[in-house]
């Protein structure tokens, strides 16, 4: 199996340790921005889309800032492999005529929202189909962390995250929220939202985020932002007779103080669940649970306005 990565900062590289775990033989390439890129692993490194030599790799991950995505895509579409797509697709919504040119293809893609491997949001995923029988009045998510703890010994103002240029910003940045959200209700019938950056960290991209989603019969509170320091990360389904509180944390359903779900995966995990999935889709020829079809209506609720 030959891979082509494209963006080897953080998240590229678990990328290409999950890759390694389920294709040890795996050749890596990684197209690099400049000459001086420090090697990662046994990964060769090429500096244009030109010198990649025939065979064409098998397929394309895009881990690059968010903000480069739109030009990248466009360059890979006459390559006609499937692409592996980080989350958030693009960074902003003026790329209908892109959505539509690969909507003209057979590409496959798949945008990666590791939590929708989270073994508790898939425990709601299959308990849904009973939700029909629980009156739903209610589901308030949150999601807080420090964002100078994400990336250790590096200037937390100058990652992507705190750069709106590059795609920054917790209202896209979280989009992991919105991404499950969607996957387990569909597109809300109205969206509200407020973004804020007036906090201590002193960052020009948002750093709060809400979003209040409606849909038939119950209403969505979605809260992100980036300068909690003791990290949380909960979903809570209030229901007309009990709330079911998600921790996606601890990886645990809870209902009146009684465990209906644990799990010993941590979302450390998913990205290997993520990889083996996305490989599997491709050497079975699966459908995508995630296309950039999907992507993008979640990047509408994120930023339409």
């Amino acid at each position: 199996m030959k891979v082509l990565i494209i963006g080897l900062g953080s998240i590229g590289k678990k990328h290409v340790l999950a890759i390694k775990t389920v294709r040890p033989d795996v050749d890596i390439i990684a197209l690099r921005s400049h000459q001086d890129a420090e090697n990662f692993m046994d990964v060769k490194n090429i500096y244009a889309l030109d010198e990649i030599e025939k065979p064409v790799p098998d397929f394309v991950i895009i881990s690059n800032p968010t903000s480069e995505h739109k030009k990248t895509v466009s360059e890979l579409i006459k390559f006609n492999i499937p692409l592996f797509i980080e989350k958030p697709i693009f960074s902003s919504l003026n790329i209908q005529k892109l959505i539509d040119n690969l909507n003209s293809t057979d590409i496959f893609t798949y945008v990666a929202c590791n939590l929708r491997f989270l073994d508790c949001i898939r425990f709601i995923k299959e308990q849904k189909q009973n939700f029909n029988q629980k009156r739903l009045n209610e589901v308030n998510v949150y999601c807080g962390s420090y964002l100078p703890d994400w990336r250790l010994n590096i200037d937390f103002r100058k990652t992507y995250s705190a750069i709106p240029e590059l795609g920054g910003g917790v209202h896209i940045d979280l989009i992991h929220e919105l991404d499950y959200i969607y996957w387990l209700f569909g597109s809300p019938i109205e969206v509200k939202r407020t973004y804020r950056n007036q906090s201590s960290l002193d960052i020009s991209a948002y750093d709060y985020a809400n979003y209040l989603l409606d849909y038939e019969g119950f209403c969505v509170n979605i809260v992100l932002n980036y300068y909690r320091r003791e990290p949380k990360r909960n979903l809570e389904l209030v229901f007309e007779d009990e709330t079911w509180n998600v921790d996606l944390l601890k990886n645990q359903v809870v209902c009146k103080n009684q465990i209906l779900f644990s799990s010993e995966q941590r979302i450390s995990n998913t990205y290997l669940d993520q990889m083996k999935y996305f490989i599997g889709c491709i050497q079975n020829k699966n459908k995508s649970i995630n296309t950039v079809n999907d992507a993008y209506n979640v990047l509408k609720i994120c930023l339409d306005k």
